[in-house]
């Protein structure tokens, strides 16, 4: 059975990305899994600092550089090791039957990549660095690398209550509906259907397929048709209907996918105050 991976690494989103871990986890009937990665580049597993030897360095301060990164290491992995167990038992609180954790030593995407194969749904939470310009350069890695449904967090967890698909009609948002009818992580819950573009009797046909997939499956699946610029239609939709989370398509050609790999991608993870489920 595939499971729910939780990805962590002690910053303040951390508790938040742990509940969400955990709700999915419920939600799916999925094991769940904390995974914390020590990148290479932050804590490597041995520095060879020889080469500094013909710079004036002297042998004994080499040596006790190599055993201060040594020590920080060993300090990062015990660090880890204690927020995974936290991270366990708060999930077991929850109701997280045998919740599991993993530790390794590498890179964040190679990792992912490797587990590609048992993971059903991977949760990863924004970070500081996502605050800026871009995304972040590891999450954005990650969202392009992996085939796998990704859940972005919010540093706060809320219970979602109301879910809103962006929609364009295309096969992979069509894919998108099919897979959230089926799932019962959003089972009981309104999910409503948005289609940015013209008033056109095709559009009107996708918004009419998608709502009949929905609703046939027990969900209620209001949905909206709207002019104008993509991000800001989404968003004032989703204030408007107070949206708990956000479900699209990750990369493509279409007019909503379009926007995930441009700057209007940035600017909406960036600014979402939901979390963003996104597709592959």
């Amino acid at each position: 059975m595939t499971n729910v991976i939780t990805c962590i690494d002690g910053t303040d989103v951390s508790a938040a990305v742990c509940d969400y871990g955990a709700w999915a986890s419920l939600r799916l009937g999925a094991p769940l899994e904390f995974l914390h990665v020590l990148e290479k580049s932050e804590f490597p597993e041995q520095r060879n600092l020889s080469g500094n030897i013909g710079l004036g360095s002297r042998e004994a301060l080499l040596e006790e550089l190599a055993a201060l990164d040594e020590q920080r290491g060993r300090l990062a992995l015990e660090q880890g090791k204690l927020m995974l167990e936290a991270a366990v038992a708060r999930a077991s609180a929850q109701g997280v039957e045998h919740p599991t954790s993993r530790q390794r030593h590498g890179s964040l995407v190679e990792t992912l990549a490797e587990m590609e194969d048992t993971i059903r749904l991977l949760v990863m939470g924004k970070h500081d660095e996502n605050l800026g310009e871009h995304v972040g350069s590891r999450l954005e890695s990650v969202v392009r690398t992996m085939h796998r449904p990704i859940l972005i967090t919010t540093a706060q967890f809320t219970p979602p209550q109301r879910v809103m698909l962006a929609f364009d009609g295309s096969a992979t948002t069509r894919k998108g509906v099919e897979m959230v009818a089926s799932s019962p992580l959003f089972r009981g819950l309104p999910c409503h259907v948005i289609m940015i573009g013209s008033d056109s009797e095709a559009n009107r046909e996708q918004l009419a397929w998608a709502q009949g997939i929905l609703e046939r499956a027990g969900f209620e699946a209001p949905t909206a048709l709207l002019g104008g610029e993509v991000e800001r239609q989404l968003c004032d939709y989703r204030a408007a209907h107070d949206i708990d989370l956000l479900v699209m398509g990750a990369y493509g050609h279409s007019v909503i996918r379009r926007f995930l790999v441009g700057s209007t991608t940035t600017s909406v993870m960036r600014n979402a105050s939901v979390p963003v489920l996104l597709l592959r």
